[in-house]
């Protein structure tokens, strides 16, 4: 005779055998004992148990309990739905019981998913960053075959329907990990995230999370920042304004923390977190240093994100950028000029100018070498000297 838990675990693995893979009710039936409440069926997408009844009782309580926790509620027939509150994710299974108050009269549904353990996807997490761009990355299942490919839904709230990743980012190897969205919002709801997949040579298990989407978020860097300083009285006002949400209006859900270093030196000074407060004053400010400002944000309360948010980007203030250019191109000019004087005194004393500045000689023209001929005619052309001849007559003497 085959034990009672052999018996159970075998309907359960023939019931998932069974099981089509996309299934939005299934309630296995393990009980064998007789009971007036009959034909329990789970649409565990939308979290609704419904039932019949042989005998009409005036109000039903129905549980949902997992391995992390439980939730009831109170109706008076069939369907039970859940409350949007309850956020309990499915993919390890789960118990779904309808009992009549004080009545020794229940009935159990017990929820199992489908496909092979080892095969849902893990590391499940998304992030919303730039206000409106969100993205979900995931890995793959430690026993799911290589064929496996896995898709990704979401919905705001129960009453709506699961829109499937429009843009999958994938893997080396074409598997899909990861999924970008654009133009999200953020919803006073907790959003539904489902990732289940399809292989060729096993059935694959679903994953499930209830996310509040403003946890997710990591907040903006606050806008604006200026930082306005003065020696007379010493001190600098910095000011911003609240970081860019979809969702958030109200200028006190926010804290910020400051960070001010001096340039040249590691010390630097941090402001406490202060929720209504959009303006600072920096009183160890010095005229001659150059400072450098961050500002990051986080939420102090309302539905925003507590995490510290991003450093806005690195600025300076204090001594201007620019009267420090200008002194440093007057120095470099005054050096310059006083080089060359330097330079005109000492070959003015030691140098001969002569020497130094003497005609370079041509180099020989080949262009307009005389020829012969022209050497000829220049010679006959040339101007003749005269000469003076004088005459004397010698006479022999005898």
């Amino acid at each position: 005779m085959i034990e009672t838990p052999r018996l159970i675990c075998m309907i359960w693995w023939i019931a998932l055998l069974f099981h089509p893979l996309h299934a939005d009710t299934y309630c296995t039936k393990l009980e064998t004992q007789e009971s007036p409440i009959t034909n329990l069926t789970l649409n565990w997408r939308k979290m609704e148990l419904s039932w019949e009844s042989s005998m009409n009782f005036s109000e039903y309580t129905c549980v949902v309990a997992t391995n992390m926790s439980s939730a009831q509620n109170t109706v008076k027939s069939s369907p039970c739905h859940f409350s949007t509150k309850v956020t309990l994710p499915l993919h390890n299974g789960a118990k779904f019981t309808i009992a009549v108050p004080n009545m020794n009269i229940s009935k159990t549904c017990n929820f199992f998913p489908g496909g092979m353990p080892g095969t849902a996807i893990r590391n499940f997490s998304c992030v919303i960053y730039n206000v409106s761009l969100m993205n979900c990355t995931w890995s793959a299942g430690r026993d799911a075959p290589g064929d496996t490919q896995y898709f990704l839904y979401w919905k705001n709230s129960r009453e709506e329907e699961e829109t499937q990743c429009e843009l999958y980012v994938k893997d080396e190897n074409g598997r899909h990990k990861g999924c970008q969205f654009q133009n999200v919002t953020i919803k006073d709801t907790t959003t539904y995230f489902m990732v289940n997949g399809s292989s060729k040579v096993s059935l694959i298990r679903f994953y499930d999370e209830y996310i509040r989407l403003y946890k997710i978020e990591r907040l903006t860097a606050p806008l604006n920042i200026t930082a306005n300083c003065t020696s007379e009285p010493r001190g600098c006002i910095i000011e911003w304004q609240e970081p860019l949400t979809s969702h958030v209006e109200n200028k006190d859900c926010f804290q910020y923390e400051i960070n001010i270093k001096n340039k040249d030196e590691p010390k630097e000074e941090k402001m406490k977190p202060s929720v209504r407060n959009y303006r600072y004053e920096f009183q160890n400010f010095n005229a001659k240093n150059i400072y450098i400002l961050k500002i990051r944000a986080r939420g102090k309360s309302c539905l925003v994100n507590s995490n510290w948010g991003e450093w806005s980007e690195p600025m300076e203030f204090g001594r201007k950028k620019d009267d420090f250019i200008f002194v440093i191109l007057i120095l470099i000019t005054l050096g310059i000029m006083a080089v060359t004087l330097l330079q005109f005194f000492l070959c003015k004393r030691y140098c001969n100018f002569k020497r130094i500045c003497s005609p370079i000689p041509q180099p020989r023209d080949k262009f307009n070498v005389l020829t012969d001929e022209d050497m000829q005619k220049e010679y006959i052309n040339a101007p003749k000297k005269a000469y003076n001849e004088d005459i004397i007559v010698v006479e022999e003497m005898i």
